[in-house]
């Protein structure tokens, strides 16, 4: 009966010792998910000044929770299919410059981001509007040789335009997707991430 009590004990106490080198993982984890929510927050509206948020934590959660912030700040900085979606990627670049207490460094680097987000945009636009005006012209001329009365051309609708545009927006998205990932690593350094 004492050795069944003696190895009991050694479980027990081997269950503790996990134990303890498992918690401070799992605080950890839990101030990063913390972290991740308060950027959700702002993103969202719902919270202040990210920088007030961090440092009103205590000094050993402030890694983690940082972490966390910048983790989710980052993940939200993306090429914008939509203008709204830049605005996003804008008001993550803004909280990253909160979290990172307006460095220097850290600023510019947002704003060449910006500058690449909207160059994205422009571009977008001045090739669909290009391939547009090549396919309205060879519409025309296709339909300037037909006997009949001429119509509306929209080439858009056309199935060619349709797969030329897709081709040169995906040579563009990854053509700027490989830049913007060069940014957001030179971001994530500044935050040893």
């Amino acid at each position: 009966m004492a050795e069944i009590k003696s190895t009991m004990e050694m479980v027990l106490a081997r269950a503790a010792r996990i134990a303890a080198i498992a918690g401070p993982a799992t605080s950890a984890e839990d101030t990063i998910k913390d972290g991740m929510r308060l950027a959700a927050g702002f993103l969202r509206g719902e919270a202040g000044d990210l920088f007030q948020k961090l440092t009103g934590r205590p000094a050993p959660v402030q890694p983690a929770l940082r972490q966390g912030m910048a983790t989710t700040l980052l993940r939200n900085i993306l090429l914008p299919r939509e203008d709204d979606q830049l605005d996003l990627a804008e008001k993550a670049m803004r909280g990253l410059m909160q979290l990172g207490d307006n460095d220097r460094g850290l600023l510019d680097l947002c704003r060449e981001t910006t500058t690449i987000l909207e160059q994205y945009q422009q571009h977008g636009k001045q090739l669909r509007a290009q391939l547009e005006q090549s396919f309205t012209q060879q519409l025309e001329a296709s339909q300037a040789r037909q006997p009949g009365p001429a119509r509306k051309i929209d080439p858009t609708r056309h199935p060619k335009f349709q797969e030329e545009w897709l081709n040169l927006k995906l040579q563009l998205d990854d053509q700027y997707s490989k830049v913007l990932d060069q940014q957001k690593g030179l971001i994530k350094q500044r935050f040893a991430l």
